[in-house]
């Protein structure tokens, strides 16, 4: 209990019995208060210009000593008479708690309640001298019957977390731009210069007021969210969606998929991901995402879902509206966070498809309690489990796993008995039976989860969420297509000089081929013994015994291995690759080339994928690698001669393709058919309108010339001629003395083969 001073009121002829008291007010000692000094300690007679800087001033006190206040009882009534002539301020534990019926005539819900009848107050009366209304204390008691907070403690008294209207704009704000709630804490205690957690106010004040903001609007969000899905629709009608609503004609589901996500899912609908472990703060909605993996190793879009509870009925809405845009095709494989509900959803809607749970869930959850239970102990258990994680046949993982509980004494822990329990979705050696694409794999979980942020990213613009998901998505596909046009052009390296590896090079995608790569490279350090017909055991050389069994019937062309490498993620395994070496097999057989490795676009995998959509994704590739080519020549001469020469090349090379008979005129660029690249610079500009050949092992020279002056023994003309040969056609010469056609070692450089 802490105690203070204890002081009656001063005595006045507009006050009330109960408002005098022992203490005569000393006029001298009277002072008219408008600032809140936590120095100084309210007496009887301090005067104060309104309420509410009585209010401050004993708010700050009350701070500065350990307690809070709020506002109790008063005298008269705003605009009524002579209005509030006494008001009257006590701790906020003053009083006791009372049950009142709720409006339906049921009693409310017994929740704990921090008043314990305490007596501290400051009562202020009103009075008026010379027309100046002022405020003076006439009661003041320091007297509690708790225990008062320290100063670390007290700010987090509701009282005290008071947020701003600046604070509240910035805050709406950081929502709308997908934050959490602990980012946009962090944030402005960056901005504000304070200690971590020191902020006016706490995570809970965020969320409740952040739940105020969606109470507003969350109905009229969801009345928007199915109008964008409907004016996407008579756009595309290829656009899939669907919604159910509650009892109240409130929004309960709704999930969507863009045309090009039915078409990417026909050919790599195998292998999926439904990640559900994020909820859209704009909505209050749980937000489920599907996404794959292509060819190339980079993650596709597939749909998305928003659900107003988590439980079995909503997932198992969620999963067959899936399958009804995806037109009834489930997946071989689905991964998932863990969740009871979503894992019974799968085994109802989903009874032909593996499911499994991302290992990174599971171990996220054990690490709020394990390294308590295990200690200093608990690095050892995870590196361990990591191992066992791994480990290729089920017998290995059941022996390690009995190791591990009865060396870490986890019989009685009951999350790792769960785990046990659930070890045919999660670990490895029971997964391997299965196709996941390289899903699995730590690298692409976090090219995917970048994916998925990106799409969180979406609720910033709450007005087009829809739309701008589509943005994303598109610009996702555009960069995934530009980078395997560059992965294209790129010359392939061959590092072992295998025939396997140079047939693999032109059938695979360079994503593929570059797995593939990596277990050619380390097939040569395995030993393949024959043990039977058609048998071979093979082993890393410094070990002297295990290794994996591998069968190889030529005649039929089948081959499997132990370590399923193939079934789980397409890719031979290098116990495969090493026994196919040595049985002197030159190729891979066409079945252990999955088509979807293969380096196919996804247009001739898919016949529904329109042209135009190809056709416009080559333009614009073609005007980035313009861009770039014109950026990089610009920094020195050399450079930009080369590049004005290839482009050349290249230029009069197409420009022999034959034509097509219709369509050509309404796409053809209006610039003369003469010009090369800048058809707008004329010749005063010093642009070299010839090509000259010094020697057969020189390139041909186009550039900018300071003046015109003979080079390399040509002449360069005013006169513009212009060159015959199909396949030539530049200016500056004519048939007659053609360079291409003269050279004695005409080549498919010279032709302008790149």
């Amino acid at each position: 209990m802490s105690e203070g001073n204890s002081m009656a009121s001063e005595n006045g002829t507009d006050l009330s019995q109960d408002d005098t008291g022992t203490i005569e007010e000393n006029p001298e000692e009277t002072i008219l208060s408008q600032q809140t000094s936590v120095n100084l300690v309210p007496f009887i007679g301090q005067r104060f210009v309104s309420q509410d800087a009585a209010y401050e001033f004993y708010c700050s006190f009350a701070k500065q000593c350990g307690f809070s206040i709020r506002r109790h009882r008063t005298r008269g009534k705003d605009g009524v008479g002579r209005g509030v002539t006494r008001r009257d301020f006590t701790c906020h534990r003053g009083g006791f708690p009372q049950m009142k019926p709720s409006d339906d005539g049921k009693m409310q819900r017994n929740r704990k309640s921090s008043r314990c009848g305490c007596q501290a107050y400051m009562r202020i009366v009103k009075r008026v001298d010379f027309d100046v209304p002022e405020w003076h204390v006439t009661g003041f008691s320091n007297v509690h019957n708790h225990e008062l907070l320290k100063l670390n403690e007290v700010r987090l008294l509701p009282a005290y977390c008071s947020i701003t209207p600046d604070d509240k704009t910035r805050i709406c704000m950081f929502a709308k731009a997908g934050m959490s709630v602990r980012q946009m804490l962090r944030l402005m205690e960056l901005e504000k210069g304070v200690k971590l957690g020191c902020l006016p106010f706490t995570e809970i004040d965020v969320r409740n007021l952040l739940q105020s903001f969606r109470n507003v609007n969350r109905d009229y969000d969801a009345i928007d969210l199915i109008a964008m899905c409907k004016k996407m629709k008579d756009k595309n009608p290829n656009f899939q969606y669907d919604y159910k609503m509650d009892g109240h004609n409130r929004l309960e589901h709704i999930a969507w998929s863009y045309a090009s996500s039915v078409q990417l899912y026909e050919a790599f609908g195998d292998a999926l991901v439904f990640d559900t472990s994020h909820r859209l703060d704009s909505y209050d909605m749980l937000f489920g995402i599907w996404v794959g993996l292509d060819n190339h190793g980079m993650a596709c879009f597939f749909g998305c879902v928003l659900l107003r509870d988590e439980n079995m009925q909503s997932f198992s809405w969620s999963l067959k509206t899936f399958l009804g845009f995806m037109n009834g095709k489930a997946p071989q494989t689905l991964l998932t966070d863990q969740n009871i509900w979503l894992k019974e959803a799968v085994a109802v809607e989903m009874p032909e498809t593996k499911h499994a749970v991302y290992i990174w869930h599971i171990l996220a959850k054990l690490s709020d309690s394990l390294p308590t239970f295990l200690g200093s102990s608990y690095d050892d258990w995870k590196a361990g489990f990591y191992r066992l994680y791994n480990l290729e046949l089920e017998e290995d993982f059941e022996e390690e796993w009995s190791k591990m509980v009865n060396k870490y004494g986890l019989h009685e822990y009951k999350h790792i008995t769960s785990l046990y329990a659930l070890r045919t979705f999660w670990a490895l050696p029971f997964l391997r039976h299965y196709f996941f694409a390289g899903l699995l794999s730590p690298c692409q979980s976090e090219a995917i989860n970048a994916f998925i942020q990106r799409i969180l990213s979406a609720q910033s613009q709450l007005d087009r969420f829809v739309e701008r998901v589509a943005e994303i998505v598109e610009f996702n596909d555009r960069a995934a297509t530009k980078q395997k046009m560059q992965r294209k052009l790129q010359k392939i390296c061959l590092k072992t000089g295998s025939p396997i590896e140079s047939h693999a090079a032109t059938v695979l995608t360079p994503y593929a081929f570059g797995k593939l790569q990596e277990e050619l490279l380390m097939a040569p350090q395995y030993a393949s013994l024959l043990v039977d017909e058609g048998c071979f055991q093979v082993k890393h050389h410094t070990e002297t015994d295990g290794g994996c069994k591998v069968i190889w019937i030529p005649c039929q062309e089948h081959i499997s291995c132990s370590c399923r490498q193939f079934e789980f993620s397409g890719i031979l395994c290098r116990h495969v690759l090493r026994v196919l070496s040595t049985d002197n097999c030159f190729q891979i057989p066409d079945q252990y080339l999955p088509i979807r490795w293969r380096n196919v676009t996804s247009a001739s995998t898919n016949p529904l994928r329109t042209t135009t959509r190809d056709r416009s994704e080559k333009i614009q590739l073609l005007e980035s690698m313009a861009s770039a080519l014109v950026s990089e020549s610009l920094e020195t001469e050399e450079r930009l001669d080369v590049a004005c020469e290839q482009v050349a090349m290249v230029l009069n090379h197409v420009k022999d393709l034959p034509r097509p008979i219709h369509g050509m005129d309404d796409i053809a660029y209006a610039c003369p058919s003469h010009s090369l690249i800048l058809p707008e610079v004329d010749d005063t500009d010093g642009i070299v309108q010839s090509i000259t050949v010094g020697n057969s092992h020189e390139s041909f020279t186009l550039g900018k010339l300071k003046e015109r002056r003979p080079r390399d023994g040509v002449d360069v003309s005013r006169k513009r001629r212009h060159c015959s040969e199909p396949c030539c056609r530049h200016f500056g010469h004519d048939a007659s003395s053609c360079p291409i056609m003269g050279s004695d070692t005409l080549n498919a450089e010279l032709l302008g083969y790149l």
